[in-house]
C-alpha cells in the first residue's frame, strides 16, 4: 500500500513539474505583437509631426489617421495572408483525399513505413496503420498531421485573424493619440503614455519567452523611445526647412 501511495505520490510530482510554457504563444503573441505594432508606428508618426511645430489639432489629425489606416492595413493583410495559407492547405488535403480514395492500401502501406521508420516493429506498424485507416476521416487527418504537418481541425480563421490584428493595432495606436483627446497640449503626456504601454507590452512578451519581464519591457521601451526620437529629429530637420 505505502508503495503505491509512493508511486502516486512521485507520478503527482511528475505532472506538476512537467509543464511546459506555450511555445507558440497562443492569442498572447499576436495580439501583444500587434498592439506593440500600432503603438509604436503611431507614436512615431505623432512624435515625426509634432517634431515639425504644427498645431495640436494636426497632431490629433494624424494620429487618428494613422490608427484607423493601420488597423484597416493589418486587417486587410492578415485576411489575406490567413486566407492564402488556409486554402493552400485545403487544395493539399484534397490531394491527400483523394490520394486515399484512389490508393488506400498504398496509402496504408505508406503509413506503415512511417510508423516503422520511427521504430516499431513492422508487424506492429502494419496493424496500426490498418487499424486508424478503417475510418477515412481518420486516415485523413492523420496523413496530415504526419506528412503535412497540420491539424484540419485547427485550420485558423481569416475573419478572426482580421478583426484581431484591426483590434489589438487600434488599441495600441490609440495609446499615444489618448491625451490629446482629452485635452492635452504638448507632446510629454502622449510620450510618457506610450512609453509606459511599450514596457508594459514587453513584459507580457516575456510570459512567451525566456527573458525576465523588466527586460523585455526595457527592450521594447528603448526601442520605442528610439524611433521616436529619430522621428521627432527628422521631423523638426524638415520642418525647419520646409518652413
Amino acid at each position: 500500500m505505502a508503495i503505491i501511495e509512493t508511486e502516486a505520490a512521485l507520478h503527482e510530482a511528475h505532472r506538476d513539474n512537467h509543464t511546459h510554457r506555450d511555445v507558440n504563444g497562443g492569442w498572447l503573441r499576436p495580439a501583444v505583437f500587434g498592439a506593440m505594432d500600432g503603438l509604436v508606428s503611431n507614436l512615431a508618426l505623432m512624435t515625426g509631426v509634432a517634431g515639425g511645430a504644427v498645431s495640436r489639432e494636426t497632431i490629433v489629425l494624424t494620429g487618428l489617421a494613422g490608427l484607423a489606416a493601420g488597423a484597416f492595413s493589418m486587417a486587410a493583410g492578415e485576411y489575406t495572408s490567413v486566407a492564402s495559407q488556409r486554402e493552400l492547405v485545403e487544395a493539399e488535403l484534397d490531394v491527400e483525399r483523394r490520394e486515399l480514395r484512389k490508393h488506400p492500401k498504398d496509402e496504408e502501406a505508406e503509413l506503415a513505413a512511417l510508423y516503422e521508420s520511427r521504430g516499431v516493429e513492422p508487424e506492429l506498424a502494419r496493424e496500426v496503420a490498418r487499424q486508424l485507416s478503417k475510418d477515412p476521416e481518420q486516415a485523413l487527418e492523420i496523413h496530415a498531421r504526419e506528412e503535412l504537418g497540420i491539424d484540419p481541425g485547427d485550420l485558423p480563421s481569416p475573419l478572426v485573424a482580421a478583426v484581431s490584428s484591426f483590434g489589438s493595432f487600434a488599441l495600441g495606436a490609440l495609446l499615444p493619440v489618448l491625451p490629446y483627446l482629452l485635452g492635452a497640449t504638448v507632446l510629454w503626456p502622449a510620450l510618457l503614455l506610450a512609453l509606459v504601454g511599450l514596457f508594459a507590452c514587453g513584459a507580457v512578451v516575456a510570459r512567451v519567452t525566456a527573458r525576465s519581464w523588466w527586460y523585455s519591457g526595457l527592450r521594447q521601451l528603448a526601442l520605442g523611445g528610439a524611433a521616436a526620437g529619430v522621428t521627432y529629429a527628422l521631423g523638426s530637420l524638415f520642418g525647419t526647412a520646409v518652413g
